[in-house]
């Protein structure tokens, strides 16, 4: 009952208020600590009309003088009460009532100077846990109880409209696990349906993780109240409005019917159990919910699958990775992949990853996915979502391993929930875990996988590396080899231009985050700039949807046209053109194809099976490319891009030229040129800060793939070639190393002048350079 009035006998209140509240001063109320369990009274001074905000949340504010410094300079504070709580406090507050607030959020108040009122405001709403006592006192002595208990309308997903804000039920068709956005809230996206076959997809953000729907699989069915619908390309979306609240229920039939949720205040009125039921069975038989979880022993290469699992160690593996050690209480049939880490940097109970040390995996998360789990308490349930299970072999290995890796992103819902214990499927593992025979796992150990360490057997190993490498350049000179070593004192205190031969060592470097590192080079204007992520690609393409293939432009006499229209509700028209040779469709992994309509899945499926993908849409006349912030061409894993303002995309037709030689190569370069695009390349830039004991200096590393002897366009999209250059970097410059115990680097560097009109510098940058062999 967040909204409340209190009967007065002889002076006292005849309901007592909660015994965990304690009353808090007005001069205690500040920013920064804790409030939860206390209340604020003050006598009402002052009211203003119930209103509504721009978005139809109703908002009523009121001023409370704290009775007991009334004598202070600064004596009140403002209330301000959003949604349903508001309009019912605007019947029962009056001027002169005593109000108890609790469970409010304490914000700066931006009309401080203004009212001459204290620093901060007070904030309270139903779906915050907040609740108000109002005391009056009357010659009438009844008690009253105002019950926030609404008659909710709940709105089908076949009746939405633009610009309204409604309450709804929904059954969860896809979701994204709460990430963090590129701002500092939480987002979430959830796709519902109904039994009206509408789908909508919601975007939910909010500042507290707790606040968001606590979805924990497909098919569980959610409750929205307050949800904003606006229209966007043809289709209805929801997102989160003022006093947005939401309850989740597991969709199982028979399951109980327990909401989850972080509110400690909420409505759930009888009726509304028989909705949920009615949801579910209608789920069960109109929709397919049995997702990709597996069991470890379940596994196979090149799957992507969810996993319930229990964390039993964690560590940090560099700047865009994390690894997390699960079990549950299976194990996987092949040999898994060993995550190299230093013993000191792994947390968990020792004697629990030694029993468990046959049954574990190590799973490696990547980017978006690694502040969370750093978080992870050791001991928490996990559900893994998306998990990609890739079969590789180290190179002195006969025999292959399994990988576990969460990419990094969402797309396809990848991310990670903690599961409270209470849930059906954490009960179910937590008793199959206390019944596994851990000794019948230690005595396979004998026939359990090798353990795998990418470069080095042990850490003995690598030290004994690093000791060699003292003593050797880890690096080779591939030119000018009559050059004779310079000091970096004589380079520092010369003119440029001028090339050096130098000995050194490797101080520190930038970016840390190696995956940083890769940026996109325009030759012709010789700008650089960040590759994009997926997430822009598959905007991009969600909006090539709304162009409708052109029928017109299909089977021409280089390429042959198929289209079909999905099954969805979206009805979307999907073309396919295959480019031909001598009148000829070719094998696929010779062929050329472009797209109109794809999605950003359906397209990386036609990459793995035909050499070359170029996304586009129709006009009247012929294809076209589509923005050039997506890729204009994608072969295997890499995506190349076009430099927007060096490029003059020619109309699609250009390509049959190419369709025409003898033996068409398809190759990027060829490709770009004949679409007018000016390629944008791969290239690593790094910042190696240098010294000999004469001096440092800054020297820029720009480099394609001769360097580190791994291509750069590669580097993003394969873990292994991530993990080598890791590597690579950890013997160039070994973490807490002294400088004396670093070894040494023998490499050219050019000097070069920058001059603006305010000043001049002089740059360093390696040149024909590359790692020892025996390093790589």
């Amino acid at each position: 009952m967040p909204v409340q009035l209190l009967k007065i006998i002889k002076g006292k209140s005849e309901t007592s208020l909660p015994s965990h509240l304690q009353k808090e001063d007005l001069k205690h109320l500040q920013e920064g600590f804790d409030h939860t369990n206390k209340y604020f009274q003050g006598i009402v001074i002052l009211s203003y009309p119930l209103t509504k905000l721009g978005d139809g949340t109703d908002f009523f504010k009121v001023v409370l003088q704290d009775l007991d410094n009334s004598c202070s300079r600064i004596n009140s504070i403002n209330i301000l009460i959003y949604g349903k709580m508001a309009e019912d406090c605007a019947k029962v507050i009056h001027n002169g009532d005593t109000c108890l607030v609790a469970g409010f959020k304490l914000k700066k108040s931006p009309t401080a100077k203004e009212d001459g009122r204290h620093g901060c405001h007070l904030e309270v709403s139903e779906e915050a846990g907040s609740a108000i006592y109002v005391r009056e006192y009357s010659v009438v002595f009844y008690i009253l109880v105002l019950s926030v208990a609404p008659k909710y309308v709940y709105t089908p997903l076949n009746h939405l409209k633009d610009g309204t804000i409604v309450n709804l039920y929904g059954i969860v068709k896809f979701f994204k696990p709460p990430y963090v956005s590129k701002g500092t809230d939480y987002c979430s996206v959830v796709t519902l349906v109904d039994p009206s076959n509408v789908k909508l997809t919601c975007t939910l953000f909010n500042g507290n993780l707790d606040s968001l729907p606590k979805i924990y699989k497909v098919g569980d069915i959610v409750r929205f109240h307050r949800i904003k619908i606006r229209e966007y390309n043809g289709q209805m979306q929801g997102i989160t409005s003022a006093g947005f609240a939401s309850l989740t229920f597991d969709g199982t039939v028979g399951a109980p019917v327990v909401p989850r949720t972080s509110s400690k205040v909420y409505t759930f009125m009888d009726e509304e159990q028989k909705t949920i039921e009615e949801l579910r069975i209608w789920a069960a038989s109109n929709l397919s919910i049995s997702g990709p979880a597996a069991k470890l022993s379940d596994v196979q290469p090149m799957l992507f699958f969810d996993l319930t699992c229990q964390l039993i160690g964690k560590a940090k593996v560099d700047g865009s990775s994390f690894l997390l050690k699960v079990w549950d209480g299976t194990k996987c049939p092949y040999p898994t992949w060993k995550v190299p880490v230093e013993a000191r940097d792994l947390e968990g109970e020792k004697v629990v990853l030694h029993q468990l040390r046959n049954l574990a995996v190590d799973i490696l998360v990547y980017d978006n996915h690694v502040q969370l789990a750093k978080s992870l308490k050791i001991g928490s349930f996990l559900r893994i979502y998306s998990i990609h299970t890739k079969q590789a072999s180290a190179d002195n290995e006969d025999v292959s391993h399994i990988e576990f890796h969460l990419h990094g992103g969402t797309c396809y819902g990848r991310g990670i929930g903690v599961l409270p214990e209470s849930n059906p499927d954490i009960k179910e593992l937590k008793a199959f875990l206390e019944s596994v025979d851990l000794a019948d796992s230690q005595r396979m150990e004998s026939m359990s996988s090798l353990e795998f360490d990418d470069t080095f057997n042990s850490v003995t190993d690598f030290e004994s590396h690093l000791e060699r490498c003292q003593q050797l350049s880890v690096t080779v000179l591939t030119d000018h080899q009559d050059l004779s070593n310079t000091e970096l004192k004589t380079i520092l205190n010369s003119t440029a231009p001028r090339q050096y031969r130098i000995r050194a060592k490797l101080r520190t470097y930038k970016p840390q985050k190696l995956y940083q590192s890769i940026k996109l080079h325009c030759s012709k204007c010789n700008s650089l700039q960040e590759v994009p992520d997926g997430d822009k690609f598959d905007f991009i393409l969600r909006g090539s949807v709304n162009t409708a293939p052109n029928p017109e432009l299909h089977n021409t006499s280089w390429y042959d046209s198929v289209m079909w229209t999905t099954r969805d509700q979206k009805q979307r028209k999907i073309a396919i053109h295959f480019v031909k040779h001598d009148e000829m469709l070719q094998q696929p992994e010779d062929t050329l194809l472009m797209i109109e309509g794809g999605t950003l899945k359906e397209v990386w499926k036609l990459t793995k099976r035909f050499k070359c993908v170029i996304p586009v849409r129709s006009t009247e006349d012929d294809l076209e490319l589509l923005d050039l912030s997506a890729p204009f061409l994608l072969q295997g894993n890499i995506k190349y891009y076009g430099c927007k303002q060096c490029s003059t995309p020619k109309p699609v037709r250009s390509l049959s030229s190419i369709a025409a030689e003898q033996q068409p190569s398809w190759e990027p370069a060829e490709i770009a040129q004949a679409l007018g695009i000016e390629l944008l390349q791969y290239v690593f830039v790094m910042r190696f800060t240098l010294v000999d004991g004469t001096g440092a200096l800054n020297a820029y590393l720009f480099d394609y793939e001769k360097f580190f002897q791994i291509p750069a366009s590669e580097i993003l999209t394969n873990n292994f070639l991530q993990q080598k250059m890791q590597m690579t970097m950890n013997t160039l410059c070994p973490p807490g190393r002294k400088l004396d115990d670093l070894p040494w680097l023998e490499c050219f560097i050019k000097s070069y002048n920058v001059r603006d009109e305010m000043k001049h510098q002089v740059y360093y940058q390696i040149f024909d350079t590359t790692v020892a062999e025996d390093v790589v």
